[in-house]
């Protein structure tokens, strides 16, 4: 079933949808990288968790 945008709650807001571009654009304003090192940093970690993709993001690219 598709997702329905128009119901609002909790559930989608703790992952990251690879497959819609405002997600990803969001993210990757917010962490300051690129939308290849978020599609990446999904694939590596295996999972579409904000906060798990936010560690592995912030280490990776650490300055």
């Amino acid at each position: 079933m598709a997702d329905n945008k128009t119901i609002r709650d909790g559930r989608d807001r703790s992952k990251v949808s690879g497959s819609e571009k405002y997600e990803l654009q969001y993210f990757k304003e917010k962490l300051g990288v690129s939308s290849q090192a978020v599609t990446g940093a999904i694939k590596a970690t295996g999972s579409n968790d904000r906060k798990t993709l936010e560690q592995y993001l912030k280490k990776r690219h650490a300055k």
